[in-house]
């Protein structure tokens, strides 16, 4: 193997790589858009629920009501409609997500000492936003009740109780972009790094210079290493780039060992770069080798646990997950950046990674040495 004529064919594909002016946006400035976009959309924090509050009592238990939402700041009433038909309107055209119903009858059935039904209406066609912020109004409505009880009936009860303390580590203020931000970076690196791959072998054959390569002393090994080279360097590149703004402009904390995450990077890049050189050997056109490549993306990000919990899903589908090496370095990515763990914690998420990259590979490699004989 010379090493030579790897580096002279790596040095071609630098070249024939940022000779195209629509390649140098996707590999700088396209990963950081995405990064900003991923950060900013993916985000189940709940900031402002806006509500309807129909007041049909018109006393001061439900203007009460009316204080412990305007006092909060999570909520907002935006809208006090004057029936049942306007409240509906509101929430078909989605202009609330709450709707709060208060009943004529309400400060009677307070002072009598009997429970006095407060309607809520949540708008369910998001089923995670809806349960959050029902759970909100849940605790808002708790608080005022505590306070008319203590109100009414102002004796001081002392009995045994249970105090709960509560602290939340590696995000103490809950962040979602704390835990998606890591999951944006590992998915841009395998975003690029899956499609530029896919594309190398193809654009040789496209071009008609593949058959000159064939005939050349290059040996399959020094043009596999070749081909893949770049794309490791350029890999490696934008993660440092792109871990760099996560943690300056998002401010997610980056809590464990940086060798650490550029080891499981190389792990996670040897699946990536095997599927790419798998799909650049059983496609015929760039086209098709793009087609393939979003085929691969998709179920890898859903089945990822980048969103949706893996325990939630069926069995089968969980079991079809441990073939996806996103999964483990989500884990991976996400212990480092917030749990600051390292091998003795993560070993078989790594064992797992690098079984199913040397599997990958050596397989792609396989294919593309049969397709040179």
């Amino acid at each position: 193997m010379s090493w030579l004529r790897i580096r002279e064919l790596v040095r071609k594909e630098f070249i024939q790589l940022f000779r195209d002016k629509k390649n140098r946006p996707i590999l700088v400035i396209i990963p950081i858009i995405q990064l900003l976009i991923f950060g900013y959309v993916v985000n189940y924090d709940i900031r402002d629920i806006r509500i309807a509050l129909m007041d049909q009592a018109h006393t001061r238990e439900s203007r009460l009501i009316a204080d412990a939402f305007s006092s909060n700041r999570i909520f907002r009433i935006t809208h006090q409609p004057e029936n049942n038909a306007a409240l509906e309107q509101l929430l078909l055209k989605g202009e609330i997500d709450l709707a709060v119903k208060i009943p004529p009858d309400l400060s009677s059935q307070i002072r009598k000492g009997l429970t006095a039904p407060v309607q809520i209406l949540a708008d369910g066609s998001m089923s995670n936003m809806a349960s959050l912020r029902i759970a909100y109004t849940m605790l808002v409505l708790d608080r005022l009740n505590r306070e008319l009880i203590w109100e009414l009936h102002p004796q001081r009860m002392d009995y045994g109780r249970i105090d709960s303390r509560l602290r939340t580590w590696y995000n103490p203020n809950l962040d979602s972009q704390h835990f998606y931000v890591p999951g944006i970076v590992a998915f841009v690196i395998m975003l690029i790094s899956l499609l530029f791959t896919s594309m190398a072998i193809i654009k040789e054959k496209e071009m008609g210079t593949m058959e000159q390569l064939i005939v050349t002393p290059i040996k399959p090994v020094e043009l596999i290493l070749g081909k893949t080279i770049p794309y490791i360097i350029i890999a490696f590149l934008q993660m440092i780039a792109v871990t760099a703004f996560a943690i300056v402009w998002f401010e997610v904390p980056l809590s464990g060992s940086v060798v650490l995450l550029l080891f499981a990077s190389c792990l996670f890049l040897l699946s990536t770069l095997g599927i790419g050189l798998f799909i650049s050997t059983v496609s015929g056109t760039q086209q098709q080798a793009m087609m393939t490549t979003f085929f691969f993306i998709l179920p890898f990000f859903m089945l990822s646990g980048f969103v949706f919990p893996i325990d939630n899903m069926p069995k089968p589908v969980q079991w079809l997950t441990l073939l996806n090496p996103l999964r483990y370095f989500l884990v991976i990515i996400r212990g480092i950046f917030l749990k600051g763990v390292g091998m003795d914690i993560l070993w078989p998420q790594f064992c797992a990674m690098a079984v199913l990259g040397l599997a990958v590979f050596i397989g792609a490699v396989s294919r593309f040495r049969k397709r040179l004989d």
